[in-house]
């Protein structure tokens, strides 16, 4: 465990756990001996991350969230308030299935609103936006906005969060960012910077709520 990490006197770290420089646990939360977790992050209160879960950097893990095994977190992801995570489609008290859980992928800059329910066993894509109390039983796309129960494919979400607008044509601007994104073939792309690429400093401070630009 790095020694620029913060854990707060009531969360339980044991032995073993991995923790990455710069990353803060709060209140009565519980990371498991075999977790790995990366830079900079953020576990809000009465979290949780089991043996096996592997997390990438700069991700904020919100209040009440558990990461159970099979869950494998990418760089910059947001997971909300009590958003819940399983690892077996068909659990039964009677029937024993620990070695048999399933993995679900939540890929790079995705975010996970509050309430929202991710059956397991599905990949969220790069950006996807799952928004408040919805429920994916299935693959999301890259920058794909998933709202309702069950979660349905309502548009496209830029890197900085805002829907875009395509209209008639395959390209859209952030309102926000300004960056340009392509849509070709049901795949989205940012134009001027990789997906792979964290968002340059200028880019990377908020510059006015949500409703300013709707």
């Amino acid at each position: 465990m790095s020694e620029t990490c913060f854990i707060h006197e009531t969360a339980i770290v044991d032995a073993g756990g991995v923790i990455g420089e710069g990353t803060s646990v709060w209140h009565f939360s519980h990371i498991c001996s075999k977790a790995v977790i990366g830079r900079m992050c953020s576990f809000g209160q009465n979290t949780y991350v089991a043996d096996g879960v592997v997390i990438g950097d700069r991700v904020k893990v919100q209040n009440n969230v558990s990461l159970y095994e099979g869950i494998q977190i990418e760089d910059d992801v947001f997971l909300g308030p009590s958003c819940v995570f399983t690892n077996i489609t068909n659990p039964r008290s009677q029937v024993s299935r620990r070695h048999l859980y399933e993995t679900t992928h939540v890929r790079r800059g995705a975010t996970v609103g509050a309430n929202a329910t991710i059956v397991c066993g599905v990949t969220i894509g790069r950006y996807a936006f799952v928004g408040a109390g919805a429920v994916v039983r299935e693959d999301v796309p890259d920058y794909a906005l998933i709202l309702g129960v069950p979660g349905k494919h309502h548009g496209w979400m830029s890197r900085h969060g805002h829907r875009l607008d395509f209209g008639e044509a395959d390209l859209a601007v952030c309102p926000e960012s300004k960056l340009t994104y392509s849509l070709k073939d049901s795949q989205l792309r940012c134009v001027e910077l990789p997906e792979d690429e964290v968002l340059p400093s200028e880019l990377a401070q908020g510059t006015a709520s949500y409703k300013k630009f709707k």
